[in-house]
C-alpha cells in the first residue's frame, strides 16, 4: 500500500472504515484478486444506516436492486485467486475525490459515505464505472446532492459522530423509556443515535448484524431462547448464563435471541434492545498501565447504562472475568460488575463451559447468585441435522457448491460416531464446511492423485539423474561393495540395475498420469454440463424442457461411468493418444466432484480419524444383520455363543429393546484363551467401524472401596478432580464403541454396585456432576468364574487314556444346561442383582479340531503380514499344524498356547532366515514353513 493510500484511508471516519475493512473480507471470501468499488459500495449497503442509505432512500433508489447491479458486476471478476487482495486503481482516485469534498465540508475532513457517492457521481473516470454498473445510480439528483448533502445526511449516524464532544445535551430522566417508544415507532422522533467509542470499539452489535443478514439463522434452540427471554424479563436476577460443553451452542443461542429481536419476534418489553458482544481479550489487550482495564470496563458500563435505548451485554467465555484486569476477588472485572448487576442496571448474558463455571465462577458465591443457569444440552442427532439444514443454503453459496441432504444426515452420523472430544453441532459443522471446500477445490484445481504422480515422476527423474552422474564419473566403482556390505536392502546389485528399475516405474506412472489427465478432462467436461443444465432448471419456473432432462440424464450416466475408473472410447475432443480406456489401477473415486455428497463427507471423516472408508459407510442394518457370519470369521468354536450375542445386538438395533439400556451388556464366562477378548474385539471392527472403538479396562486394578475414584473421576476437594474418570472420560469421548471389563470378578463389589444404574439406565453421573451416556454402547464383561464347573462339564474320565480327556462336541452340555449349571457358582462371586441384569455367555474349552482352525487362522494373518512387509509369499504345510497342535499340552491355557508357539519359536526363527536372505543383497520372495520327521521347524527362503 503506497504512502498516500495510507493518507487517505486514514481519512475515513469509522463507518466508512469499518465498510473498508468489510471490502477486503468480501473480497477475500469471493476469491477475488482486486478490492473495487463494488466491494466498497456493497459493504456500505450491508450497514444498517449511513448517508449512502439516506440518499438513496431520498431519491427513491431500490436498495435491493442497487444490491443486485453490484453483485452481478462481482460476478464478472476472475473467482479463486490465491494471491493477498489489493485495491484497484479505482480506489485512491474516488478517496482522493471524496477527501477534497470532506475537506471543503468540514474542518475535520473525514470522509462520509455520502462523499464516497458523489465522488463516484461526478468524477468523469469513475462516473463512466457508475453508469456501466447500475443504471439505478441516473435516478439520484445530482445537482441536489452537490449543494444539500449536509442537509440531506443530517439525520445519518455519520451526521452524530462529526459533532464536537461536550456538545450533546445530558440525558434526561426516562429517556431509556423514550428511545425504547421511539425506537418502536421508527418515525421521525426517534433519539438520535450518541456516542459509544467504548462500546464501539469493545464490543460488536449482534442485533445490528442479524438486521444486516450477518448471523446464521438459529435452528432447535428455541426452548433455551424462552428460557433466556424469561430470565431477561425478571425484576431481579435477570441474568441468564448459558453453560454447557464447548461446541454445542451456547453462542448460537445469544444469536438466535438477537435474531428475534430483529425480527420483533421477542415480547414487547425486549422490542429495541441490542445486544453487544463484549470482547474480553480486546479489553485487556494494551491495558498495560495499572487502571487502564478498569478505565475502558467502566466506561462501558456507563454507556450502557447512559445509552438512550436498551442494551444487553453478552459475555462468552465468562469465567475469564474472574482475575481479570487485577487479582481474583479484588480489583477483577467479576468485582467491578457485581454492583451493576446487583442494581439491575446491567443485563448480561454469560456464557462458559459447565467444568469452568463450577470450577471458577460457582466458587465465588457472589457472582453466581446474580445469574441464573441455563444448561445448554448436546443436540441429539435429529436435531443436529435441523440446525445443518438451515445454515446448508449459506454454505453452498459461500462456496458455490451444490450440497445433498444426505451429506447433511451422513455428517451428523458420522461425526457422532467417530469424531471424540468434540460435541455436536460443531464437529458437524466442520466435516460440511471442509467438504464444501474440498468440492470447491476439486472442481477448479488439478486432482491430487494426479498431483501426486506428477511429483513421483520429478522424484524419479532427480534419482535417475543422480545415478547416471555417478555411473558417467566411476564413482560406483569405489563405493559399491561398501554400500552393498552395509545397506543390502537399500542399494540395488549396481547402478545400472536401479535406472532400469527407474525406467520401468517411470514408463508406469507416465501411462497412469495420461489415462488419468484424459479422465480429468472427460469429467471437467461432464460436470461443468451438468451444472450449467441444473443452473438453468433453478433460474426457470417451468424448469427443463423434455430435451434438456433427456441430456441431463445422460451426462450424469456418462460421469457415473468415468467416476466409476470407466472411459468411453472415441469420445469427441479426446487426444487420440489417450483413447481407448483407463489405466488398470485407476481408482473407483472422482477426479472432479460434482455435488457435496454422503461419500465425500465419508472421505472428510476417514481422513481425519483414519477408519478405513469401506467400515465408515457400511450400513448399520447389514452390519447388524451379518454380525453372526462377521464373528465366526474371526472366533474359532463358540458358534453358540456368537449367535447368542447376535440375537441381542439384532434386536438392539432394530430399535425393540428398551432405548433407555445399553447396546447389550454380556457377560462372558469360561477359561482362559477360548475368544472371550477376541470376541469383543470383533464386536467393535464389525459394528463400530474398528479395534480403535474397544475401551478396554482391567477391574483387577479396582480391588478397594475407594477406587471407584478412578472410573468415575476424584470428587471435589481430592487430588485430581476435574480430570475426568478413566470409564466415565473414555465413554464420553467414544460413545458407540464396545467397552470390555476384563476380570470383573476381581473388583471390589462396591466397585460393581456403580454399574447398577448403567445397566438399567444407560447413564451414569461422574464426579463433576456431568451425565455419561451409555445409550450406544456394547457393554462385555469377562470372568474366569466357573471355569472349574465348565472343564468339569466338558470333560470325562477315560481308563484307556488314564485320565480325563475332552468330550466329543456332540457329547457336550448344551449352552442352556451349562448356563443353569453355572448360576450357583455366579451367585457365590457376584450379587444376584449384579449377574441379574447381565446376558450369561458360556464359552467352552477349546477342541482340537477348532485348536486347528485357529492355528491355520493364526498362521494366515502372519503371511498377510509379510505380503504387506515384504511382498512376499508366506506358505506352510499342513503337517506344521498338526505340530504347532501336538506341543499345546496346557488345556487350560487354550489358544493363548498357540501364540506362545508361534510368537517364542516359530517367528524368531523365520527372522533368522529373512535376515540372512537380505544380508546376502537379494529380494525375499517365498518362505516356505514345514516340519520334519523329529517334528522340528524346517525353513526355505527364496
Amino acid at each position: 500500500m503506497s504512502h498516500s493510500l495510507e493518507l487517505l484511508i486514514a481519512k475515513l471516519n469509522d463507518i466508512t472504515r469499518r465498510a473498508a475493512e468489510q471490502a477486503v473480507v468480501l473480497c477475500k471470501q469471493r476469491g477475488h484478486h482486486e478490492v473495487d468499488l463494488e466491494h466498497i459500495f456493497l459493504a456500505l449497503l450491508a450497514q444498517p444506516a449511513n448517508d449512502l442509505i439516506l440518499l438513496c432512500r431520498h431519491a427513491g433508489v431500490s436498495l435491493e436492486g442497487l444490491r443486485e447491479d453490484l453483485e452481478a458486476e462481482l460476478q464478472r471478476e476472475t473467482r479463486h485467486s490465491t494471491r493477498p487482495p489489493v485495491f484497484s486503481v479505482h480506489v485512491p482516485v474516488l478517496l482522493e475525490q471524496a477527501w477534497l469534498m470532506a475537506s471543503l465540508a468540514s474542518p475535520q475532513g473525514r470522509i462520509r459515505s455520502g462523499h464516497l457517492l458523489l465522488a463516484w457521481l461526478t468524477e468523469p473516470t469513475l462516473a463512466q464505472l457508475s453508469v456501466q454498473t447500475s443504471a439505478r445510480l441516473r435516478q439520484l439528483p445530482l445537482a441536489e446532492l452537490k449543494h444539500r448533502l449536509a442537509e440531506l445526511t443530517s439525520a445519518s449516524p455519520e451526521a452524530v459522530s462529526e459533532v464536537p464532544a461536550g456538545s450533546a445535551e445530558p440525558m434526561r430522566e426516562g429517556a431509556f423509556e423514550g428511545a425504547r417508544e421511539g425506537a418502536r415507532a421508527g418515525g421521525a422522533g426517534a433519539a438520535q443515535p450518541a456516542r459509544t467509542p467504548a462500546l464501539d470499539q469493545f464490543t460488536t452489535n449482534l442485533t445490528e448484524r442479524a438486521r444486516a443478514g450477518q448471523l446464521d439463522p438459529v435452528i432447535g434452540r428455541d426452548a433455551e431462547i424462552r428460557q433466556a427471554m424469561d430470565i431477561l424479563l425478571r425484576r431481579r436476577q435477570n441474568n441468564p448464563i448459558l453453560t454447557g460443553e464447548a461446541g454445542v451452542g451456547k453462542t448460537a443461542v445469544v444469536e438466535g435471541l438477537a435474531l428475534r429481536i430483529a425480527a420483533g419476534d421477542v415480547p414487547q418489553v425486549l422490542q429495541g434492545v441490542a445486544i453487544h458482544a463484549l470482547d474480553m481479550g480486546l479489553l485487556q489487550a494494551g491495558a498495560s498501565v495499572k487502571g487502564e482495564f478498569e478505565n475502558r470496563l467502566k466506561n462501558v458500563i456507563g454507556e450502557v447504562r447512559q445509552s438512550p435505548h436498551p442494551i444487553i451485554l453478552f459475555i462468552d467465555e465468562a469465567h475469564t472475568l474472574i482475575g481479570a484486569g487485577g487479582p481474583a476477588g479484588g480489583g477483577d472485572a467479576a468485582n467491578l460488575l457485581k454492583p451493576a448487576l446487583a442494581r439491575g442496571e446491567l443485563r448480561t448474558i454469560a456464557a462458559t463451559t459447565w467444568s469452568e463455571y463450577k470450577q471458577h465462577v460457582e466458587k465465588d458465591a457472589a457472582l453466581a447468585r446474580r445469574f441464573q443457569v441455563i444448561k445448554v444440552e448436546e443436540p441429539s442427532e435429529p436435531v443436529a441435522a435441523a440446525m445443518l439444514r438451515g445454515m446448508a443454503p449459506l454454505m453452498a453459496q459461500h462456496f458455490g457448491v451444490q450440497l445433498l441432504d444426505e451429506a447433511i444426515t451422513e455428517a451428523v452420523r458420522l461425526s457422532a460416531r467417530y469424531i471424540s472430544g468434540r460435541q455436536l453441532p460443531d464437529k458437524a459443522v466442520s466435516v460440511l464446511d471442509t467438504a464444501c471446500a474440498r468440492v470447491a477445490l476439486g472442481q477448479c484445481s488439478t486432482p491430487a492423485r494426479i498431483e501426486d504422480t506428477r511429483r513421483s515422476l520429478a522424484q524419479i527423474d532427480a534419482e535417475a539423474q543422480a545415478l547416471q552422474r555417478e555411473l558417467a564419473a566411476g564413482v560406483h566403482l569405489a563405493l559399491e561393495g561398501a554400500h552393498l556390505a552395509s545397506h543390502p536392502s537399500a542399494h540395488p546389485a549396481s547402478h545400472a540395475a536401479r535406472l532400469d528399475a527407474l525406467g520401468m516405474q517411470r514408463l508406469d506412472l507416465q501411462a497412469r498420469l495420461q489415462a488419468d489427465e484424459a479422465r480429468w478432462y472427460l469429467e471437467q467436461q461432464a460436470v461443468q454440463d451438468i451444472l450449467a443444465l441444473r443452473q438453468r432448471a433453478e433460474q426457470h419456473a417451468g424448469g427443463l424442457s423434455e430435451a434438456e432432462r433427456t441430456e441431463l440424464q445422460g451426462l450424469q450416466a456418462r460421469l457415473a461411468v468415468l467416476q466409476r475408473g470407466g472411459q468411453e472410447g472415441g469420445q469427441a475432443g479426446m487426444p487420440g493418444s489417450v483413447q481407448g480406456g483407463t489405466h488398470a489401477d485407476a481408482p473407483a473415486s472422482p477426479l472432479v466432484p460434482l455435488q457435496v455428497d454422503a461419500q465425500v463427507v465419508a472421505d472428510i471423516v476417514s481422513s481425519w480419524t483414519g477408519i478405513p472408508l469401506g467400515k465408515m459407510v457400511q450400513d448399520e442394518v447389514a452390519a447388524a444383520r451379518g454380525l453372526s457370519a462377521a464373528l465366526q470369521a474371526r472366533v474359532i468354536g463358540q458358534d453358540h455363543a456368537l449367535e447368542a450375542i447376535a440375537q441381542r445386538v439384532r434386536t438392539a438395533f432394530a430399535g425393540l429393546e428398551d432405548p433407555c439400556k445399553p447396546r447389550g451388556v454380556f457377560l462372558f464366562v469360561g477359561p482362559s484363551g477360548v475368544g472371550k477378548t477376541e470376541t469383543a474385539l470383533a464386536l467393535a471392527d464389525s459394528l463400530y467401524g474398528g479395534e480403535r472403538n474397544l475401551i478396554t479396562i482391567n477391574m483387577s486394578e479396582y480391588q478397594e472401596a475407594h477406587s471407584v475414584s478412578g472410573l468415575k473421576g476424584s470428587p471435589p476437594g481430592y487430588v485430581g478432580y476435574g480430570q475426568g474418570g478413566v470409564l466415565t472420560e473414555a465413554v464420553r469421548r467414544k460413545p458407540y464403541s464396545v467397552l470390555l471389563l476384563d476380570e470383573v470378578e476381581k473388583a471390589h463389589p462396591d466397585v460393581l454396585e456403580m454399574f447398577f444404574q448403567v445397566f438399567d439406565k444407560g447413564r451414569m453421573d461422574d464426579a463433576e456432576g456431568r451425565e455419561i451416556d451409555f445409550r450406544h454402547t456394547l457393554i462385555i464383561l469377562t470372568s474366569n468364574a466357573g471355569s472349574q464347573q465348565i472343564m468339569q462339564a466338558c470333560f470325562a474320565h477315560d481308563e484307556a487314556a488314564g485320565g480325563a480327556v475332552m468330550k466329543a462336541p456332540e457329547a457336550m452340555p448344551d449352552a442352556d444346561t451349562l448356563t443353569e449349571g453355572l448360576r450357583a457358582v455366579l451367585y457365590k462371586t457376584f450379587k444376584p442383582a449384579f449377574v441379574g441384569r447381565t446376558k450369561v455367555v458360556p464359552y467352552y474349552p477349546l477342541h482340537d479340531d477348532v485348536l486347528a482352525e485357529v492355528i491355520r487362522l493364526k498362521l494366515d494373518r502372519i503371511a498377510a503380514r509379510v505380503q504387506a512387509q515384504h511382498q512376499a509369499e508366506f506358505a506352510y504345510d499342513e503337517a506344521l499344524i498338526d505340530t504347532v497342535l501336538a506341543r499345546c499340552t496346557e488345556v487350560d491355557t487354550g489358544a493363548r498356547a498357540v501364540d506362545h508357539i508361534l510368537n517364542g519359536s516359530l517367528l524368531p526363527a523365520v527372522a533368522d532366515h529373512v535376515l540372512a536372505r537380505m544380508a546376502q543383497g537379494g529380494r525375499l520372495q517365498r518362505i516356505h514353513v514345514g516340519t520334519n520327521a523329529q517334528g522340528d521347524f524346517t525353513f526355505q527362503v527364496d
